[in-house]
């Protein structure tokens, strides 16, 4: 769901980078706990951080009251129970977690691989796909486009583009360009 970062000035603030849709919306999940289930979190306020970064926010902690209290907190992750999460989901919704692991396949049918990874490198969302019987994957624009079908139910994705794992076509020198010659 997030995690604490840096402490913010003297009186027990600390910095947290959100997951959640809407940033602020991360203290609707109270409590909040480590991975582990050992400590609990409740925010009782939330703010914006100065800067661009939408999801970076600076919160306070029921119980944190100092910037030692704030500093230990640093590179703690947030976490909440699964059976917390949205049951009802609409059709077309789905939670990320739920993806690892689904088997990718052609728009035919074929079984290319496995979805590993979902990553965001900040230019929209991208699946990561290891080739069946192979370490080697390949990332895929998570569109609607490059990802027509999306079945959590039925164990599987459909990605348009069947040749995921061909090698590549040897290129033909006379054709290379590179050296600024046309």
């Amino acid at each position: 769901m997030g995690e604490f970062g840096r402490a913010h000035g003297v009186r027990g603030e600390v910095r947290l980078k959100s997951f959640t849709g809407e940033p602020q919306a991360i203290k609707d999940y109270a409590p909040l706990e480590t991975a582990d289930g050992a400590r609990r979190f409740v925010l009782s306020h939330v703010r914006p951080a100065a800067g661009p970064a939408g999801d970076m926010l600076v919160a306070r902690v029921v119980g944190v009251d100092s910037r030692d209290a704030a500093e230990a907190l640093n590179r703690v992750g947030l976490y909440i129970p699964r059976e917390r999460l949205a049951r009802d989901l609409a059709e077309e919704e789905f939670l990320q977690a739920d993806l690892i692991g689904l088997a990718v396949l052609a728009e035919d049918g074929t079984r290319l691989g496995t979805l590993v990874g979902l990553h965001d490198f900040g230019a929209g969302d991208i699946i990561e796909v290891r080739a069946v019987d192979s370490p080697v994957t390949a990332m895929v624009p998570f569109s609607k486009a490059a990802v027509p079908v999306v079945s959590v139910t039925q164990g599987h994705v459909v990605v348009a583009d069947k040749d995921l794992f061909a090698p590549p076509e040897p290129r033909d020198p006379e054709d290379d360009d590179r050296d600024g010659r046309t």
